[in-house]
């Protein structure tokens, strides 16, 4: 089993770094990410330093790895954010300093395009966090979501084991950032399906990996961070899929391209995300939506059985493109018990 460990946790009143890995979307949307700034001091008690090119769009690859680098490096920072996803994160890859990460360990915080970091830490032995983008939960319209502020809260300070439980509603729509009005009401809201268990008759436990669908797949075609099958053996898989909302052909694809490289066959579980299912270009109705999700799960479920047939999988899980969303430690422990029909984080 790869040896993964988890870095020191901050304290109230640390300061941490609030970096654009990705997008400089902080330039361009000032509101949701300011909020975000303002709830991390006053909700969370910790200081954000923002950097060179957190606000900055078109940031070259070279001067973003400048900026992680500086973050990880600094002594007075405890812990690191990313502002949001973006697209080419794999093009900051090749310019980070593995030995000087590896000598400084901190909890990154961040999912969608930063599913990149999030592997490459895991290859170094460090446990990252899969969730909690400032501009996105943090910058929620009227608050982050509850269920989302306990999770970050545990992942930040806390230790040992929490059951994860499926919330009764989840986001139906998506504000317009550009619009002042999106920050003076609560987001739509509708009624949660529940997890659907798929083969739930073992109980297993094992460090996470995964993240984005969609980002995982331009790692395979690059053949960066994807370490041989054999080293997922006995962990749980973490999938979703991101706003851009892969149809289930494209979600099978990317499925199967793992399966043939044995990369869904070593996993002990698969938890699968609830999809996002509406965005502006496609906005579903309530109808629209189960069926956008029926057809992901259906998908998912036929390349498992050409791939790995015996996968014990739940789906919906709370995780990524979802609102509220669970923050899940990436490459920390998970058990999952079928029979119970449980999850168990230890943050």
């Amino acid at each position: 089993m790869h040896a993964l460990q988890h870095p020191p946790k901050p304290s109230p009143g640390d300061s941490v770094a609030v970096l654009s890995p990705s997008a400089g979307l902080p330039g361009l949307f000032p509101t949701p990410y300011e909020l975000g700034l303002r709830r991390l001091t006053e909700e969370f008690g910790l200081v954000p330093v923002e950097y060179p090119t957190t606000r900055r769009t078109g940031a070259s690859p070279e001067d973003r790895a400048a900026d992680i680098h500086a973050a990880f490096a600094d002594p007075a920072i405890t812990a690191v954010f990313a502002s949001i996803g973006g697209n080419d994160q794999i093009r900051v890859l090749p310019h980070l300093d593995r030995e000087l990460i590896r000598a400084n360990p901190k909890p990154f915080f961040g999912y969608s395009d930063n599913t990149n970091l999030l592997a490459f830490l895991w290859n170094l032995g460090i446990v990252g966090y899969h969730g909690a983008s400032v501009m996105v939960q943090l910058g929620r319209p009227l608050g982050t979501a509850p269920v989302t502020a306990d999770s970050l809260r545990a992942a930040l300070f806390g230790s040992g084991p929490r059951a994860l439980t499926a919330p009764d509603r989840i986001g139906a729509a998506i504000g317009d950032w550009a619009d002042p009005a999106t920050f003076t009401r609560e987001p739509d809201l509708e009624a949660a399906d529940p997890w659907t268990w798929h083969l739930p008759t073992r109980r297993v436990t094992g460090p996470t990996w995964g993240g984005n669908l969609e980002t995982l797949s331009r790692l395979l075609e690059a053949d960066r961070e994807i370490r041989p099958a054999g080293d997922y053996e006995g962990c749980v898989l973490m999938l979703e899929t991101s706003e851009e909302m892969p149809g289930a052909a494209e979600v099978h694809r990317m499925l199967s391209r793992m399966g043939e490289r044995g990369l869904l066959r070593p996993f002990s579980a698969l938890l699968m995300g609830r999809a996002q299912a509406w965005n502006f270009d496609r906005p579903y109705t309530a109808a629209q939506r189960a069926a956008f999700r029926a057809e992901q799960r259906a998908a998912v479920l036929r390349a498992l059985a050409e791939h790995a047939p015996s996968l014990m999988t739940v789906f919906d899980v709370d995780l990524g493109h979802t609102d509220p969303q669970v923050v899940l430690p990436y490459g920390g422990t998970v058990t999952v018990d079928g029979p119970a029909r449980r999850i168990t984080v230890e943050y």
